[in-house]
């Protein structure tokens, strides 16, 4: 009898040794650090007199999205200042204005939640495989002939968006403004479906009706080189 008591121990200790590692394996385990500075993807400029702008770490990406979690409604709030760009603009004509490759580090994206934190970057953005969220612009609409310093303009910036490897056609709606003739600054927003780019929520106690809908948002501060 004590054999057996001996071994139905050994065996429930094992099991429970096995679930506990299951546990840090899938939803626990940190995932990879950023693999180093960010740098830009160089803009190609299309006019002589064009500056090139940088931006800074200053600049901001983020994504809300909202979800219940323990039966309370929340707003999910996940951000990074990992992010890298060049922009070339002529002040006085902005026809040539140019919007180089946006990349955001997703491997230092984070919430107020450190389980959430591991979660998004081992079961949802697998950004152990892929590190970066890329945006390549296409084209750019609703530009003034002109920016006059301190004054806002909106316009709006469409390309394609890769998140894993999935890409998709996106429209970001943009306000900036020509802070001085050497800083920029502005926001873009534009809402994505979870669906578009396979972003699956892993079945984790507690959360529950998370929205299709992702809210995503870049404040940008870019000073010339």
């Amino acid at each position: 009898m004590k054999d057996k008591t001996l071994l139905g121990g050994l065996i429930f200790t094992g099991v429970g040794v096995i679930v506990i590692f299951a546990l840090w394996f899938f939803v626990l385990r940190d995932t990879q650090l950023s693999s180093g500075p960010m740098i830009s993807v160089p803009v190609v400029v299309t006019d002589a007199q064009a500056a090139i702008f940088e931006l800074t770490t200053n600049s901001e990406a983020r994504f809300t999205l909202n979800e219940e979690l323990r039966n309370v409604p929340t707003t999910v709030v996940g951000f990074t200042r990992q992010v890298a760009g060049q922009i070339a603009i002529n002040a006085e004509d902005l026809s040539t204005a140019v919007l180089g490759e946006i990349l955001v580090n997703a491997r230092t994206l984070q919430t107020d939640n450190d389980f959430r934190n591991t979660a998004i970057g081992s079961r949802i953005l697998f950004t152990d495989q892929y590190e970066f969220i890329r945006f390549v612009p296409t084209r750019i609409e609703g530009l003034p002939a002109k920016a006059a310093i301190g004054e806002e303009i909106a316009f709006t910036v469409t390309g394609d968006l890769t998140v894993k490897e999935i890409t998709k056609e996106v429209t970001f709606a943009v306000t900036a403004v020509l802070v001085s003739p050497t800083q920029l600054q502005g926001t873009a927003s534009a809402t994505i479906n979870r669906a578009d780019f396979a972003l699956t929520i892993p079945e984790v106690p507690g959360v529950a009706n998370v929205d299709e809908a992702i809210l995503l948002e870049i404040d940008f501060d870019a000073i010339t080189q």
